[in-house]
């Protein structure tokens, strides 16, 4: 059976399958990007890319309901947040393809003598190997810069979301895009890691666990390739004394509840002040007793199953070992008894340094409440982590919480709103979250040659 099928989640059925490219086939595709690259795609204008790129947000825009359902029978993503996923993407491929040419302008730069001026030139064949929990957004978010920037990709999507990937591809071709610009692959960790040791990939990004990073990031080390990772988060979801919960409780509720807590920037860990800590985690409770579980294509659904059979057991299993060392499940936290890999979501206090689930990331429907006494309390509480990718900070004085996120050790902080996305904004993080960033200017300058030309 091939590692690349649709396996709904609302039913638990396979319903596609589809063949790996052999090791010959993936070679094959790599030598014609990277003939393509050299014979076409690098010296074509910004004008001539920029129009395939809005051609394909326009046709995202006007399909968004086509492609998002294939988000929701392939990883369980309810219709409305599939939506705007794909939206979200069109607006990440316009981004690059309005701003592109503005971001990679030549430099001038000052010098008592002659002339320096670097130069921002494409790379050749970028490899990125992308996960299944937003299977649009995290292509474009590759696509977008580096097509914008004369790169070519080649795509190894999760096994678990193929329609979407193919999807994708199809979409570059019906946008304008050659044969070439644009690669997917359906191969394995072995051919994948072949294909990192050509000389004709350039680059590699990665978005997904602390293994999968690990392992790409040596391989593409040994063969001198420049890489950017995206890896896990536990993020630290911070209320301060001042906060208004009317306020703040939608915010917890979307921070670690949208796509089913499968979210690398998800609210994982709230930390809350000891004064509103009981109140917290009663409305908290209510909130999540109100999710209608179902369909994700069903209207009135608010959350649809886990994206696999084996993601709902990992999350039920880090739910039991939480308690089964001194945690308290308030509510929730177990399989729902139907058809189909549906969790409810959790809640759990009492979650002490001791307990082996302190460190770990819980990649699904299940928040984590910790009363602090203090600012330096939660700081420190904030920073105990491997992790450091997003966060935010919820307080009544923004600049208060401004002064408290410069304090936390992470990529991202937002203030009165759970970390989010945008293409306009920098996206990544440090310490095991990995690094390099995602979009804005930050991301299109990842993989490019920064040449100095110096005159005398």
């Amino acid at each position: 059976m091939s590692m690349y099928r649709t396996i709904n989640p609302a039913t638990g059925k396979t319903e596609r399958e589809f063949e790996l490219h052999t090791k010959a086939q993936a070679f094959e595709k790599l030598e014609a990007a990277h003939q393509f690259y050299n014979s076409d795609w690098r010296h074509r204008s910004f004008d001539e890319r920029k129009a395939i790129l809005a051609k394909a947000a326009q046709i995202l825009e006007q399909n968004k309901e086509k492609y998002a359902r294939l988000i929701a029978i392939e990883m369980g993503k309810v219709l409305s947040e599939s939506i705007a996923e794909t939206e979200l993407s069109a607006h990440i491929l316009r981004y690059y393809a309005e701003n592109a040419e503005k971001f990679l302008a030549p430099r001038e730069i000052e010098v008592a003598t002659g002339r320096a001026t670097v130069l921002s030139q494409s790379l050749g064949v970028i490899y990125c190997v992308e996960p299944w929990n937003f299977p649009y957004y995290q292509l474009a978010r590759v696509a977008g810069p580096n097509l914008m920037a004369g790169n070519v990709v080649l795509a190894k999507h999760a096994p678990g979301v193929p329609q979407c990937a193919l999807a994708f591809e199809a979409l570059l071709l019906e946008a304008g895009a050659p044969k070439g610009a644009w690669t997917n692959l359906f191969i394995d960790n072995d051919v994948s890691e072949e294909l990192i040791a050509r000389p004709e990939v350039r680059g590699v990004a990665l978005t997904g666990s602390e293994r999968a990073g690990s392992a790409v990031a040596a391989q593409a080390g040994k063969a001198l390739k420049k890489t950017t990772l995206e890896l896990g988060g536990s993020d630290p979801f911070i209320v301060l004394d001042d906060a208004n919960l009317d306020e703040v409780i939608p915010n917890a509720v979307a921070g670690r509840m949208s796509n089913n807590g499968q979210v690398c920037t998800a609210a994982k860990r709230m930390i809350v002040h000891e004064s509103l800590a009981d109140e917290f985690v009663r409305r908290l409770s209510d909130a999540l007793a109100e999710f209608r579980y179902g369909d994700p294509l069903e209207q009135g659904v608010t959350h649809g199953p886990m994206s696999s059979e084996n993601a709902m057991k990992l999350a039920l299993s880090q739910v039991e070992k939480a308690v089964s060392h001194g945690a308290t499940l308030v509510t929730g936290g177990k399989q729902l008894d139907r058809d189909g890999f549906f969790m409810q979501a959790g809640l759990l206090t009492g979650v002490k340094k001791d307990n082996p689930i302190f460190y770990e990331e819980i990649f699904g429907p299940v928040a984590i409440v910790y009363p602090v006494a203090d600012e330096d309390a939660a700081v420190a509480l904030a920073n105990d982590s491997p992790f450091g990718l997003g966060g935010s900070v919820h307080t009544s004085n923004v600049e208060r919480g401004r002064k408290l996120a410069e304090r936390i050790e992470t990529g991202m902080v937002y203030i009165n709103e759970p970390t989010g996305t945008a293409p306009e904004l920098p996206f990544g993080g440090v310490k095991n979250s990995g690094y390099g960033r995602e979009l804005s200017s930050n991301g299109i300058e990842e993989f490019i040659n920064h040449k100095l030309i110096r005159s005398a």
